[in-house]
């Protein structure tokens, strides 16, 4: 599949059932492998699941989303729209898949979900951080029009910012 294939995405916002998913993916050691370099353990994984529920909560446009691919009736991944609290003018995109739906077109069919939602509000600015390794995120937010603002560490790992002016 190239990464144009359209696949029937269903993103809703996670919710308190849903912890097992979000489990699913963040103690992925492939999965986390570009993201903090080592799976999340349960309790840990625990803590950050209450933050962003809370942070769903709190927001009716912004949030982090479980994301199903309704043709094959799976959980795919997770992907979030996030507003930055300092400036609500802008927002950071990002998303995890699991392994297994690597290479089958979902990143950039999940990026150009999240742009579309955040162009309907109103936003100047979207970023999203990748591993600057992580050449299959960098062409798909490349190929969405975003550009490369810096290379910078993050908590220690490497880090790029992408942007895209809406």
């Amino acid at each position: 599949m190239n990464s144009d294939t359209l696949h029937s995405l269903n993103l809703l916002k996670f919710k308190e059932v849903d912890f097992n998913a979000y489990f699913s993916l963040v103690s992925n050691e492939k999965v986390m492998a570009q993201i903090t370099e080592y799976a999340i353990p349960l309790k840990e994984a625990q803590f950050n699941f209450q933050r962003l529920l809370k942070r769903n909560e709190k927001h009716e446009h912004f949030g982090t989303y479980k994301i199903y691919d309704n043709l094959i009736n799976e959980f795919i991944g997770l992907g979030h729209l996030t507003i930055d609290e300092e400036n609500n003018e802008e927002a950071e995109i990002g998303y995890m898949l699991k392994p297994e739906h690597w290479g089958k077109g979902y990143g950039g069919q999940i990026a150009k979900v999240l742009i579309e939602r955040a162009l309907k509000l109103e936003l100047k600015t979207l970023k999203a951080i990748i591993d600057p390794d992580n050449i299959s995120s960098r062409k798909i937010l490349i190929k969405r029009g975003f550009v490369s603002e810096k290379i910078c560490e993050f908590d220690g790992l490497p880090g790029e910012i992408l942007s895209k002016k809406l």
